[in-house]
């Protein structure tokens, strides 16, 4: 007769041994106790005989490199602001120059250089403001024309067919309603001979 240890009710479960009892039938299955699974193999241990070092940064990290330097913006920058006052500078320059020439002051000055007759002998005939290249051919009038604050002092050079010379005229006006009074009006030659022009601008 089989050890019997657990009695199972399915059907379903194969039974190894039988037992008939009066009226009753009855299933049993004999069981096994399970065996312990093999021991789990172990890492070795691995010991040493002196404390670690630190090793070097650059032997952790041999592809390392420096971070790139950031370029300044601020030369940049300000070359760009020098510039544009520069260039804002000259434009303001010349338009004031255009005035200058195009002001009845210089008109009415030329007219009286080109009648005095010490200029004609010194400078020649066809007296007119020196051009410069840098300006496109105009004149560089030099000095402040202020007709309303009654002060007029300009400087420039003048050409005519034997020489050149530079003028020099200084007028103010003492009151308001006052006509203005010459303090100033000669050429000095490039020879260096100087001409007072006595006829004065209306």
């Amino acid at each position: 007769m089989a050890t019997v240890l657990r009695i199972l009710p399915s059907s379903r479960i194969p039974y190894h041994v039988v037992q008939r009892l009066p009226g009753r039938c009855l299933r049993y299955q004999t069981t096994e106790i399970p065996k312990s699974p093999p021991p789990i193999p172990q890492p070795p241990v691995e010991t040493f005989s002196s404390t670690s070092r630190p090793r070097p940064y650059q032997a952790k990290h041999p592809q390392t490199r420096e971070l790139p330097l950031i370029k300044k913006k601020w030369p940049i920058l300000l070359t760009a602001v020098l510039v544009g006052v520069a260039g804002w500078g000259a434009f303001m320059a010349y338009v004031t120059n255009k005035e200058k020439i195009s002001s009845s002051v210089v008109r009415q000055i030329m007219r009286s250089v080109r009648d005095d007759e010490q200029l004609k002998e010194a400078l020649g005939e066809v007296i007119r403001p020196q051009p410069e290249w840098w300006l496109n051919g105009d004149p560089m009038i030099y000095g402040r024309i202020s007709q309303l604050q009654g002060n007029v002092d300009v400087s420039f050079r003048i050409r005519g067919t034997k020489g050149a010379g530079t003028l020099y005229f200084t007028s103010i006006r003492k009151d308001k309603g006052l006509p203005f009074t010459i303090l100033r009006f000669k050429i000095i030659c490039d020879t260096g001979r100087i001409i007072f022009v006595d006829a004065a601008p209306a």
